[in-house]
């Protein structure tokens, strides 16, 4: 009887100018296999690529690391939580590893990482996955508006910002806009709240939502750079998304019109209802854009 191959997915952790990164590293069977550097969203961490790493690691190198003040990773106390520094911290990363081309995933916050990385190396990239990781003005819904608008100073703002903080918040991120619940497991929800429950993760993440605005404005920047560049992409996008809506996956052809686009009745984590159906779709984008 034939068995599918299980990868063997290795945890390691690496020192990056005094932050201690962890990350998940599957080991294909090929040397020389593609490299797939796969960038997390928020509340979430590494973990949120497991299945796909499952499905994918025997055939492709893929590669997850945890941002600081989420999942694994180990800031000092004394880490300034801004999405330049998130970007400083997974660029250390990348050199620590000694990966010099990559197809990279962007999901989420790991839009605006993965954004600054490619504008500071665009040699590093080899093309784009992009699921639910906005980059448009018209990709982002009322609410994200509203959270992109909040400032320190503004009444209340804090106490909004930790409201998506709780049990209740993170959850509802994971079940808004997906079709069938019982193909959602529990664990996802539940370990980010762990890890927003440790000491001084819920003040980075308020301190990260201050500084979002940030991402807003360079929206103009990253659209030249996929202008410049022109990277193969292929946008898997879950249209009933809370923050990003559909048309935030369309405005990508704008910039980029030979870019592959498929939408899925789901929500945010697209990758939690539509696992069967993206990763073929990443599979067949690596095997033709690594070359």
């Amino acid at each position: 009887m034939s068995f599918p191959v299980v990868p063997r997915i290795i945890h390691r952790r690496v020192d990056v100018d005094g932050v201690e990164v962890f990350y998940r590293e599957s080991a294909p069977e090929r040397a020389d296999a593609p490299v797939l550097l796969l960038l997390h969203g928020f509340p979430s961490a590494s973990h949120q690529f497991r299945r796909l790493m499952d499905a994918l690691g025997s055939r492709y190198r893929l590669i997850a690391p945890d941002y600081p003040g989420f999942g694994h990773t180990r800031a000092p106390e004394d880490f300034v939580y801004s999405f330049d520094r998130l970007a400083d911290v997974t660029e250390g990363f990348v050199r620590e590893l000694g990966l010099s081309r990559f197809v990279m995933y962007v999901f989420d916050f790991g839009a605006p990482v993965g954004f600054r990385l490619a504008e500071r190396h665009p040699e590093w990239i080899a093309g784009l996955v992009v699921q639910n990781g906005n980059a448009y003005e018209e990709g982002l819904s009322q609410g994200a508006r509203d959270f992109v608008a909040l400032r320190p100073e503004t009444e209340g703002a804090e106490q909004t910002i930790r409201g998506l903080l709780t049990l209740g918040g993170t959850r509802g991120q994971y079940e808004t806009g997906m079709g069938d619940l019982e193909l959602l497991a529990p664990d996802g929800w539940t370990l980010d709240q762990h890890f927003l429950d440790q000491p001084g993760r819920k003040e980075a993440q308020v301190a990260l939502a201050f500084d979002y605005h940030s991402n807003v404005e360079r929206y103009p920047a990253w659209q030249a750079w996929l202008r410049a560049h022109q990277p193969a992409t292929l946008i898997v996008w879950g249209r009933d998304d809370l923050f990003f809506p559909e048309p935030g996956a369309r405005a990508y052809l704008r910039d980029l019109p030979d870019a592959e686009v498929h939408l899925f009745d789901t929500g945010h984590f697209a990758l939690e209802e539509k696992l069967p159906e993206i990763a073929p779709l990443v599979a067949g984008f690596l095997d033709r854009s690594w070359s």
